[in-house]
């Protein structure tokens, strides 16, 4: 047992004065109060306290809900700062709860229980199984607070698959972490293997959701397992946080593909050309090439795909779902005659455009003190490119510099859009 797990256990007999501690210093610095609290409070548990306050400080960010519970019990850091955050919980949620009956739900890997809290809690009959006894101990007492009533189960995922009975849903979250602590990402290098385990799966689940390192390639995923219905990317604030994979053996449709950020959504099947998003199906206007002067087009706009989109690599699908142009098949970035309110990312008006030679430089900056750069497919970085235009971060001005299809380097000088 772990110094990390002694204090899960001892917060279980924390005495009045480490509560009352925590009570009152939860909105402090944490590392503040390690260096003067300690030696002269001889009552106060200081490491549980700490734990406690530095744990109730992330569930405030990432888990309001939980935060907003009483007697809540909060593991060390790091397992806080990779548990998932609220709002991919409940994408979670929405997506077991889809076409299902909503009478049996099991986690095969539980760990600290948000994922579990939020998905399970539809369902008639929910077992949380997870291997580490002080985690299926923490759970106990968590759940009991949620008012969630849920089969805690200690044992490993492979040997209670093989005694459960047939449910309507399986979730899995493999630990993505070796014996030395390093990260993995393939599925083969996860404990539990999911790919060793998929037959037995099959078998006893109605519907399947795993949940993958976001690190991992949605194409190979989709080549080693069998089966998958649904690949879903989930970013949250345009950061990739979730790879989901849906496998339902009972079903027979082609493979769906969900890009997610926030509130936005865009769907479609790949290597066909239903094309879908929150907006439903989009026709593609003709199109004439692209010039790089902003004369040439009535109020330009470019777009910046969102980290979904990114991560799935669908540009082609994008651009045909909006009719929108690619600067260039490797930009990335998308221009249009006019706004796209729907686009799944961020938008900018172009106010100039300009190549890297000094005299056009100078006319299309000479009012600009400030601006927030990016580069795509550009051989400066966005430091080198700032120092080369002796520019300062920030303000309201976007510069993105990138390559045309014709091989040009060119800066497009922007304001954002809403």
């Amino acid at each position: 047992m772990t110094q990390g797990d002694n204090l899960w256990v001892t917060v279980f007999f924390m005495n009045e004065a480490t509560k009352q501690f925590i009570r009152e210093h939860r909105m402090d610095d944490v590392r503040q109060l390690a260096l003067k609290g300690g030696a002269r409070l001889a009552d106060v548990d200081m490491p549980m306290a700490l734990q406690q306050i530095a744990g109730w400080q992330t569930a405030r960010r990432k888990l309001p809900s939980w935060a907003e519970t009483e007697g809540i019990v909060y593991p060390p850091h790091l397992n806080m700062e990779q548990c998932s955050s609220e709002q991919t919980a409940r994408y979670k949620e929405n997506l077991a709860t889809l076409n299902s009956p909503l009478t049996s739900f099991v986690d095969l890997t539980g760990g600290f229980g948000v994922d579990f809290s939020l998905m399970s809690r539809p369902f008639g009959k929910r077992v949380y199984v997870e291997r580490n006894p002080d985690l299926c101990e923490l759970a106990r007492h968590n759940f009991q607070c949620l008012g969630l009533e849920a089969e805690v189960v200690c044992a490993e995922a492979e040997d209670y698959l093989k005694e459960m009975q047939p449910v309507d849903i399986v979730f899995l979250d493999p630990a993505r972490r070796d014996q030395h602590g390093g990260r993995t990402y393939g599925m083969e290098d996860c404990t539990p293997n999911v790919i060793e385990l998929l037959p037995l799966l099959r078998e006893k689940a109605r519907r399947i959701i795993l949940k993958l390192s976001p690190m991992l390639d949605w194409r190979k995923a989709v080549g080693d397992l069998e089966g998958i219905s649904e690949v879903h990317i989930v970013s949250v604030d345009n950061e990739c946080k979730e790879l989901l994979l849906v496998i339902a053996p009972e079903e027979t449709q082609p493979l769906r593909l969900f890009c997610v950020n926030d509130g936005a959504t865009f769907q479609y099947v790949p290597g066909e050309g239903t094309i879908q998003s929150q907006g439903g199906n989009v026709s593609v206007p003709g199109w004439e090439c692209f010039s790089p002067r902003v004369g040439t087009i009535s109020s330009p706009c470019l777009f910046e795909p969102n980290a979904s989109i990114m991560k799935a690599g669908c540009f082609r699908e994008v651009g045909e779902a909006f009719g929108i142009q690619q600067l260039s098949v490797n930009s990335h970035l998308f221009i249009a005659h006019q706004d796209v309110p729907d686009f799944p990312g961020r938008r900018f008006l172009i106010e100039a455009t300009s190549s890297m030679n000094k005299r056009e430089l100078k006319e299309a900056l000479k009012d600009i003190t400030h601006a927030n750069i990016a580069v795509r497919n550009f051989p400066l970085t966005a430091e080198m490119l700032r120092k080369k235009l002796k520019l300062k971060d920030g303000g309201s001005v976007f510069i993105f510099g990138t390559t045309l299809s014709n091989g040009a380097h060119q800066l497009f000088i922007c304001r954002k859009i809403g």
